[in-house]
């Protein structure tokens, strides 16, 4: 049996031409890396100040004296914990929009890619339009609409135009070509399947990945939603976290209702406490962005 030749050893200069990090785009990182990671650290520092401090101390660093978990208290006891309300408003709105969004688009994507109907194209076309309308020149409009059903000034005024997005049914749509295999749905439509079953048993499983990424950004968009309560919402028992804590700021800096200059720290603490949600989320359903869920679903 012939020897094996042994594997030449590279040398540090042909180590040095591999490709591997690189110097720039390493920086480029970093620089990115601390221009979104900024906010968030002020953030943080500026909720463990009071009023005084916020003012008066250097934004970057703490004060001589923190004082976090007093302004968290009192953020929660002030005007009688209606902090509380607002933020479980607000789970309520983006919980509820977040899901149905997802799951109406999964459904109009899953639709549009698998099924062929007259006029599919024109129908889908118009979806890709709606993409390119702001929120905000829709505002109005809906109000009007609501006003005439009835319906400003309760949940529903949130919740209902929220659960509208489409470019989550055109990623879905785009995502349900490639991840459901047609081969796989005539398998099932010979086994006896229905359309309705083959699409919550099959296809919705397929798209998990898809439904979540639309259903975290609804859960985001409406959670900083602004504008739209704004103008639907005149009870504060009603308000998010976004609206009551712009109502907070509204009377610190005007000095009406009894506020105190004390609520700036109330509003800079409370911003900090309703990202915390978010930030479970996507913590919690990242392992769901995978690709490959079709992977071995039919056989080649």
């Amino acid at each position: 049996m012939a020897p094996t030749a042994a594997k030449p050893v590279p040398t540090t200069a042909a180590r040095k031409r591999r490709p591997g990090r690189s110097a720039p785009l390493t920086i480029a990182m970093l620089a990115a890396l601390g221009y979104f990671l900024l906010p968030l650290f002020w953030l943080l520092i500026a909720s463990t100040k009071s009023t005084q401090d916020l003012f008066n101390s250097f934004g970057l660093w703490f004060s001589r004296a923190p004082q976090l978990l007093t302004n968290v208290k009192d953020t929660f006891t002030q005007d009688d914990g209606v902090f509380v309300r607002w933020l479980l408003n607000t789970v309520m709105y983006a919980g509820v929009s977040a899901v149905g969004a997802a799951l109406l688009a999964a459904a109009g994507g899953y639709g549009f890619a698998k099924f062929r109907f007259r006029g599919d194209r024109i129908a889908f076309n118009l979806v890709l339009g709606a993409v390119m309308v702001p929120t905000t020149a829709l505002a109005i409009p809906t109000y009007l609409l609501f006003a005439k059903a009835g319906l400003v000034n309760t949940p529903w005024a949130v919740i209902l135009p929220s659960l509208v997005n489409p470019f989550g049914l055109y990623l879905m749509r785009i995502y349900a070509a490639d991840a459901v295999p047609d081969s796989l749905l005539e398998a099932a439509r010979i086994d006896g399947a229905g359309e309705a079953r083959i699409f919550f048993r099959i296809a919705l499983r397929l798209l998990a990945p898809g439904l979540v990424t639309v259903l975290l950004f609804t859960l985001v968009a409406t959670w900083n939603n602004y504008f739209l309560p704004l103008i639907m919402l005149n009870n504060t028992d009603l308000y998010p976290i976004t609206v009551g804590l712009s109502s907070w700021a509204a009377q610190a800096q005007n000095g009406g209702g009894g506020a105190s200059t004390d609520m700036f720290a109330l509003v800079v603490t409370g911003s900090l406490i309703s990202i915390v949600p978010l930030v479970v989320a996507f913590l919690m359903l990242q392992r769901y962005w995978q690709s490959g869920l079709a992977a071995g679903g039919v056989k080649q």
